[in-house]
């Protein structure tokens, strides 16, 4: 059974008990009124009736109305009983020469009442005759006068108002249930909107979004939130088939940088055993180059380790570390491997940050050699330390080719190169010289964000690229606003 079904039948079954109890009450408050206005008629008749019985000139079949006397109820009863309960006399029947109705039928014992408090009950009569309502009232001499109206009228009206009932009631019933159709079906239109942006969903489009409704309304608010939490799978599955798309592209470039120095590695073995051995100069060329492609792959292997570490969220040392001094070691041993370059150097005095001292000598470092490795020999290179707006930043600044919008996008990615070309450092005899993974930058970035901080590049093709490492001060440390410009040192 449908929603729509079962909210209509539950509808309809409300005002259905409630249609049940309204006309049960109605009938029994009309009853009771009813039959009160024949005990009122009852007590009134009771002299009428009284002086009909002691008559002895009584009409057959009964008398009629006397002046001033209240006109009774058609086939209205009375008969005196003796204290042993026989009957005394004939009973008078006033009918107004109508049909006589059959007589009630009296108990074999009735209750004497009296005349302000009589005993009051309801008979049948014989055959198909009326109910009657009778009342007993104690006369002096001991006899009993018993008085008796027919509920014919009372009945008549009674089964009248059950059908005038019954009519009424099926008749909202079927208005109810009509209308209730209607207005459930207009009231779960969005749910069925819902129901097909969810089919669609299911079936793969996750762009699809429900219909925006009144937000005062429960299907409103249902709408919204499911809208919310659409966009929110929607972004966690781009998430996550980015996260997958750079996995595989993150092994086939890991799968692609291991296969090159195993494919040098078994080279130079094949050479060395072919016969290589018998000229010393080659052998010391293939024992070189089989030794600077094992270390290239270790170095390579130590850092796809390292990214995969901080992948997992591994801790990372909390210790006070002087920013200003692994800038100024950066930079110097960085001079020390290409002496010909010039590198400006423009730090403060102090800053001190709370990190990891080996993994922040490795930011810089793998910045500068990023510098050195990507721009032409002689560029100059400048870098910079200093604090703004509550950030330590350390600048390494190159007037390289720069790198467009796409590529510094891409370029904190793992083995990403903006120039493939330019990805390896070669000897003078054209052989690789085992530096460069393409994963300096990835590293940069995964030890930024393990110290509470970030990495960017600001770059334009032909302008150089400037990048900058932002990390949290260290309050106590902070260097105060006059070190804010130191002036410009180089190394």
């Amino acid at each position: 059974m449908t929603l729509r079904v079962r909210l209509t039948v539950a509808l309809v079954a409300l005002v259905a008990a409630g249609l049940v109890v309204s006309d049960v009450a109605t009938y029994t408050a009309l009853r009771s009124y009813l039959v009160k206005r024949v005990d009122q008629q009852l007590l009134s008749s009771s002299r009428q009736v009284l002086f009909a019985l002691s008559s002895p000139e009584t009409p057959g079949p009964g008398p009629g109305p006397g002046d001033g006397d209240p006109i009774l109820p058609s086939g209205t009863f009375g008969v005196i009983l003796d204290s042993s309960g026989a009957q005394v006399g004939q009973p008078v029947v006033f009918n107004y020469g109508g049909d006589v109705l059959p007589p009630p039928v009296l108990p074999a014992t009735i209750h004497r009442g009296t005349l302000r408090e009589p005993s009051l009950f309801t008979v049948g009569s014989r055959g198909d005759g009326p109910q009657y309502r009778a009342a007993a009232l104690g006369l002096t001499d001991g006899s009993t006068l018993v008085v008796a109206i027919p509920l014919t009228e009372l009945t008549h009206t009674l089964n009248r108002l059950l059908l005038i009932a019954l009519a009424v009631t099926l008749v909202v019933l079927a208005t109810m249930a009509l209308l209730s159709m209607v207005t459930v079906r207009r009231g779960l239109r969005p749910l069925e909107k819902i129901e097909v942006t969810a089919e669609a969903i299911a079936a793969g489009d996750l762009s699809r979004r429900v219909e925006e409704t009144d937000p005062r309304t429960e299907v409103g608010r249902l709408g919204a939130s499911l809208n919310v939490m659409l966009g929110r799978i929607e972004e966690a599955m781009d998430e996550r088939r980015a996260s997958e798309e750079a996995l595989r592209r993150f092994l086939a470039d890991a799968s692609h940088e291991l296969r090159t120095p195993l494919t040098s590695i078994r080279g130079y073995a094949e050479l060395f055993r072919r016969g290589a051995s018998d000229d010393p100069a080659d052998t010391a060329l293939a024992m070189r180059r089989i030794e600077q492609e094992g270390e290239r792959m270790g170095v390579l292997v130590e850092d796809l380790l390292f990214l995969a570490r901080a992948g997992q969220g591994r801790p990372i040392a909390h210790d006070p570390v002087d920013l200003v001094r692994v800038t100024r070691d950066a930079v110097h041993d960085a001079s020390a491997v290409d002496p010909s370059r010039e590198i400006g150097l423009d730090v403060p005095d102090a800053l001190t940050v709370t990190g990891d001292d080996d993994r922040l000598r490795q930011v810089v470092a793998n910045l500068l050699s990023n510098a050195l490795t990507h721009t032409p020999a002689g560029t100059p290179v400048t870098v910079r330390v200093g604090v703004d707006d509550g950030w330590a930043e350390v600048q390494v600044i190159d007037r390289g080719p720069g790198l467009s919008g796409g590529e510094a996008a891409h370029v904190f990615e793992p083995f990403y190169r903006a120039d493939p070309a330019r990805g390896r450092v070669h000897d003078a005899d054209g052989t690789d010289d085992g530096t460069g993974t393409g994963l300096g930058l990835a590293i940069v970035a995964a030890i930024a964000e393990a110290h509470g901080g970030s990495v960017g590049v600001v770059s334009e093709p032909g302008a150089g690229a400037a990048f900058t490492v932002r990390l949290p001060v260290d309050p106590v440390e902070e260097p105060p606003a006059e070190d804010a410009d130191p002036p410009e040192g180089v190394a």
